[in-house]
This record gives C-alpha cells, structure tokens and sequence, in this order.
C-alpha cells in the first residue's frame, strides 16, 4: 500500500515556523512526508532533517524529499538531541510535530490500528517491540483500568478490563475485531446505541500505551526546545486532549516568567520567560478543511518562539 497522509494545517505550519531559506529545520514526524516537503521546499541554502520511527514512513518520505535540501532518518522524536548531534547540527530554526496517527497507518489493516477491518492486534508504529496483543494478554485488570481511564478518558474502564481478562481466559484476544466485539460487549446497550464506534477510546488508549507516545511526547518537547536556537520556533499540531493539554501546559511553562508561589506579594524568583506564545489560542482546521479531510477536524495547532 502506497504510504500517504494528508498533511493537516499545512499553510498554518509554514506560517507558524516562519521559515528562513537558509535555516535548519526539523520534522519530528515525518510520515508520508507532506509537512517535510513544503518545509523543503521553502529553503534554498537551508536544511531539513526529518525523523520517523516507523521504517514504512522512511521509505516513503525519503522517496517524496529526494532531490530536495533534507534528509531522512529512521529514529523517534524524543532522540532528537542526539540524533541532531550526530548530524553535526548545532541549532534549529525550527521544528515541527504532528502527532497524528497517519492515513496508511490507519488504513492499512495490517498494522492493527483500525477497528473497522479484522488484523492481527499490532498498533507498534515502530514495528518493534511488544504488540497491543502482547499487552491486552498480558496485563493485569488494575493496568488495563489504568490505561483505558487515563489514555483513552474512558468511562466504563473497569468493566471493559474485566471483559478483556475474562475472554482472554478463554482464547487469547489476538485480532481487531476480538477487541472491539470484547470492549462493546462490556458497554451498556445505551451507550453502543449513542456511539458509532464504541471502542475507539480503547482503542486510542491501547495504542498511547503501546508506543509510550505521551511519554515520548513529553521528553521530545524538552529535547527539541533546547536545540532551538533564540527565534527559533517549535510547532505542534495534536489530535486529543491528552497530547494537546501536556502540549498547552508545557509551552505555558516556558512562557512563564515567574514562578514564585501565588502567595507571594511580590516577585523573589528572579525567573524569566523562555518563550513566547505566537497565538494565544491554538489554531484549527478550516470548516473546508475539515470538510475535505474528516481527519482534520480534531487537530490543534500551537506554536512557541524561543527566547
């Protein structure tokens, strides 16, 4: 299956990195390379390293950008310090990172993401390391509740976990479809009725769990900031609130000057803002992008500029 995804918010996040044509970029998150060649494309004496873990997205990125001023490495986000470092790159104009899930992962059934087609129960973007199978058979209910309730912010965690132990007790729960059919069948009829597809919080859920993306997320942040150099800005389109509240608290971190207990009648830190907000509000697709692209339409877009 060609490798494809839509890139989303695209002449937002040109706008945002405010591109230099001879600055040096990153995409932290390459995919099918979208974002990466509009941000080449831009970029004359410049330089764009793109990274993405998932050895599909390399090939297909790397094909899209050949003959453009960027290169392509198979590694994750959160190494992008060192990676940069072995690049013998000293500092970023800017960095981009969209976290979403992209179109031929979702579309293709053989990697196990999809809860509409039947695949062995993958989810690794990677394609390394333990599976969601491995994990759905392995875990305990109490690490299951905590994963639905945390990563998906599902409501019935504690009885789907139940479900999950209880079926697999009997057959390992190995496919897509075993999942969905066991995490519907621990919803009350009301709530299958009220919601099309009554697993897709599981389903998120699983998957975060799987690939460590929040954690991922937040040590990429950090590693990325410190290797922006000042009015270098860092650009981040999220899909769901986890990713986009740790993403907001973040850059307000940054952009906080004092630190000082709210108590406190005046300053004593001596603390100063690291960055700024370039919109105080995150950006969201267009009403005609989220018509042309369904996909589009949780995305938010912020952007920080460092100081």
């Amino acid at each position: 299956m060609e490798f494809y995804h839509l890139p989303v918010l695209l002449n937002e996040c040109i706008e945002g990195l405010a591109i230099r044509p001879d600055g040096v970029y990153l995409d932290g998150t390459a995919g099918g390379g979208g974002h990466s060649a509009a941000i080449a494309g831009h970029l004359t004496t410049g330089r764009l390293i793109s990274l993405d873990q998932d050895p599909d997205a390399v090939a297909a990125a790397s094909q899209r950008l050949a003959g453009l001023p960027a290169q392509v490495v198979r590694a994750n986000f959160r190494d992008a310090g060192a990676v940069l470092q072995s690049l013998g790159v000293a500092g970023l104009n800017g960095a981009l990172l969209d976290l979403g899930v992209s179109s031929r992962q979702l579309d293709d059934a053989a990697r196990g993401f999809s809860y509409h087609e039947d695949a062995p129960l993958d989810m690794r973007m990677s394609q390394t390391g333990p599976s969601a199978a491995d994990l759905v058979n392995t875990a305990s209910r109490e690490e299951l509740c905590r994963i639905l309730r945390e990563y998906g912010e599902e409501p019935h965690a504690w009885a789907i976990a139940g479900r999950i132990v209880a079926r697999r007790e009997a057959k390992p729960i190995l496919t897509t479809l075993e999942l969905a059919d066991t995490v519907a069948g621990a919803l009350p009829p009301a709530v299958r009725r009220k919601h099309k597809n009554p697993s897709r919080r599981a389903f998120q859920a699983l998957r975060i769990a799987v690939n460590g993306e929040l954690d991922a997320l937040s040590e990429g942040l950090d590693a990325i900031f410190e290797c922006l150099v000042p009015g270098g800005r860092l650009a981040v389109i999220t899909f769901h609130s986890l990713e986009d509240r740790l993403v907001k608290r973040r850059f307000a971190a940054w952009a906080t000057a004092c630190t000082c207990p709210p108590e406190y009648p005046v300053c004593v830190c001596g603390g100063r803002a690291r960055a700024r907000l370039v919109h105080r509000k995150p950006i969201a697709p267009s009403a005609a992008e989220q018509e042309a692209n369904r996909r589009s339409r949780s995305a938010l877009l912020r952007v920080a500029e460092k100081l």
